[in-house]
């Protein structure tokens, strides 16, 4: 159940994201608008997606996911982004912050037992921020005490993807044995678990139709088969995890603007102003050439990156590097659709303020833009400044 490390031939790559965009043309761009507006949940999508491979994409054939590589799930991942970052975000974290983890990090026993049902569209969630401890978990207060019969776990978790309608929590939790803090460890939380309590977040800017939850444990029990990795451990599943959501945060920012450029051209090319089409302006095009020097930028970035995955290499500071890159530059693309757009792209008529709106949530989550520089800082000096 290794990763795949091959390069997936030119001509399957090129068939696999045309048959994820026939899908996203067919099912998930007509409804956007409409479950932006509605902070809708895209339950009967799930599915679909599931159907589809999507929501194993990056996962074991022999656990019932796709198999594909890293090239294949960023593809994947690309063109969801591309079409709705809303549901982007529930597949990225299903598969890359969650599936991979319990895949590199689980025993026979777990991977057997969560992993198929990820690839069904049961759901898993990443539970590491807290209230008070986003970017420094070394604050991180939830605890999980151990007694003769197990764990039991109280605390809160904040800003969690698929926190409130998925089947599985990846909770980040103080592990104490006898009195002793033993360190941050992960447990595999069943979300049907009694004392969990999972509460939707709504009147977010952007990835509103996104299950993003607010998480109570109120003395939930667990078993040590609940453990991912070792007692103390955590951190060290955490981390990897982060590089696997932040490729596929990349990649999904990647496919976001360029969909900002390709719907700003096509209304570039339509509409006329002065008596001819504003693609002939010079200051417009000098905002699309802007927006496809990003997108090259970035997808560079991520090509790197993938090498590196692809060699079985750790690439931390290749990801971080695209993860920082690629987000920033969704913000300025999806900026400049909107301006490319004028007045209409100040309505949701046209897709560009959603667009706008979800972009700029990638600088945050996974890790912001500041703490990314502080990661590629600490690796090129080898001194930590955090």
């Amino acid at each position: 159940m290794a990763e795949p490390t091959e390069r997936t031939p030119t001509e399957e790559l090129d068939a696999l994201r045309r048959t994820v965009r026939e899908f996203c043309d067919r099912e998930l761009r007509p409804q956007a608008r409409d479950r932006d507006r509605g902070e809708v949940y895209p339950a009967e999508l799930v599915p679909q997606l599931a159907e589809l491979g999507i929501l194993g994409s990056g996962l074991p054939e022999d656990l019932g996911g796709a198999g594909l590589a890293y090239d294949g799930y960023r593809a994947v991942i690309e063109e969801v982004g591309a079409a709705d970052s809303s549901i982007r975000s529930l597949v990225s974290v299903n598969v890359g912050l969650v599936g991979k983890s319990i895949v590199a990090w689980g025993t026979d026993e777990q991977k057997q037992r969560w992993v198929p049902g990820l690839c069904r569209g049961e759901l898993g969630a990443f539970g590491l921020t807290e209230p008070a401890a986003g970017s420094n978990p070394s604050q991180m207060v939830t605890k999980a005490v151990k007694d003769a019969d197990g764990w039991t776990i109280d605390g809160s978790k904040i800003f969690i993807t698929n926190g409130s309608e998925g089947a599985v929590t990846m909770v980040f939790a103080r592990a104490i044995v006898d009195g002793e803090d033993r360190g941050v460890t992960c447990f595999l939380v069943p979300q049907d678990s009694d004392g969990y309590n999972g509460t939707k977040i709504h009147g977010k800017l952007g990835l509103r139709a996104g299950d993003t939850a607010e998480i109570a444990f109120e003395r939930v029990r667990v078993g040590d088969d609940a453990i991912l990795g070792e007692v103390g451990g955590g951190m060290k599943v955490a981390l990897s995890a982060l590089d696997n959501g932040r490729f596929s945060l990349a990649s999904g920012a990647v496919g976001l603007a360029r969909e900002a450029l390709e719907v700003s051209l096509r209304y570039a090319g339509e509409r006329e102003q002065w008596g001819s089409a504003i693609a002939g302006k010079q200051l417009v095009q000098e905002m699309l050439a802007a927006m496809h020097v990003d997108i090259q930028a970035a997808t560079g970035l991520l090509d790197q990156a993938e090498a590196k995955l692809l060699a079985g290499q750790r690439a931390t500071l290749e990801i971080s590097t695209a993860k920082l890159f690629a987000t920033e530059a969704s913000v300025r693309c999806a900026d400049r659709a909107v301006q490319v757009h004028g007045g209409y792209g100040y309505i949701d008529e046209y897709p560009v303020q959603r667009l706008l709106r979800d972009a700029r949530v990638t600088t945050l989550y996974e890790g912001t833009t500041q703490v990314q520089h502080l990661i590629i800082g600490r690796i090129l000096t080898g001194v930590s400044a955090f």
